[in-house]
């Protein structure tokens, strides 16, 4: 069964929305700036929440490692997804201090990127066109990719069973595809996660 991951939460209401639809992992934003943004202490707050069974991820960008590894040894985040441009030596030492998994993001526009994004030292790769631009991207590229990855980019309700059809992906993972408003949409979540399992 393909995985579900539900990005960019950031209120109580948001995480009752997961605890009732169950997807498989939701997402922090730590990136200062970005619309998503939650600070560590509110992240704490909203994990505590937060239904056991789901894991909880954590967005970075060019994170100092030490302050990525505490959010992972505190409990915070399960799972650490690096956006920027960390490299191998990051994710290894990453992974030296706390074995937990590691997903990172590759922007995919070539063939290119595709070698990239498979010699990479990670447990998952996350493919997309772009840092939340709400857009897809040639699924074509990702064609019999023998790692597990999460697909993103412009990824709806409506779009969903198409794109694992086309790119069989471990996971999906959606954000803007799940609001109204920049708000995350009850209705936009459940016919998401009801379209990836095969639900009314």
């Amino acid at each position: 069964m393909t995985k579900i991951k539900i990005c960019g939460l950031k209120s109580e209401e948001d995480i009752s929305y997961a605890n009732e639809l169950k997807p498989d992992y939701i997402g922090f934003v730590f990136l200062q700036g970005r619309a998503r943004y939650i600070s560590p202490e509110k992240a704490a707050h909203l994990k505590s929440l937060l239904h056991p069974s789901i894991q909880s991820v954590g967005v970075f960008v060019n994170e100092p490692i030490l302050h990525v590894a505490s959010l992972l040894q505190n409990g915070i985040i399960q799972c650490a997804q690096l956006h920027g441009q960390e490299d191998a030596t990051y994710a290894q030492t990453l992974k030296h201090l706390c074995q937990k998994p590691i997903i990172k993001a590759f922007i995919i526009k070539t063939m290119e990127d595709i070698e990239a994004a498979l010699a990479y030292p990670c447990d998952y790769l996350l493919l997309d066109n772009g840092l939340g631009t709400g857009e897809v991207f040639d699924w074509s590229l990702i064609q019999g990719i023998d790692r597990p990855f999460f697909l993103a980019g412009g990824l709806t309700p409506g779009n969903i069973k198409d794109a694992i059809l086309k790119t069989h992906p471990y996971g999906v993972d959606t954000s803007s595809g799940v609001e109204t408003d920049g708000c995350k949409d009850y209705a936009k979540m459940k016919a998401f996660i009801h379209a990836v399992r095969g639900r009314k």
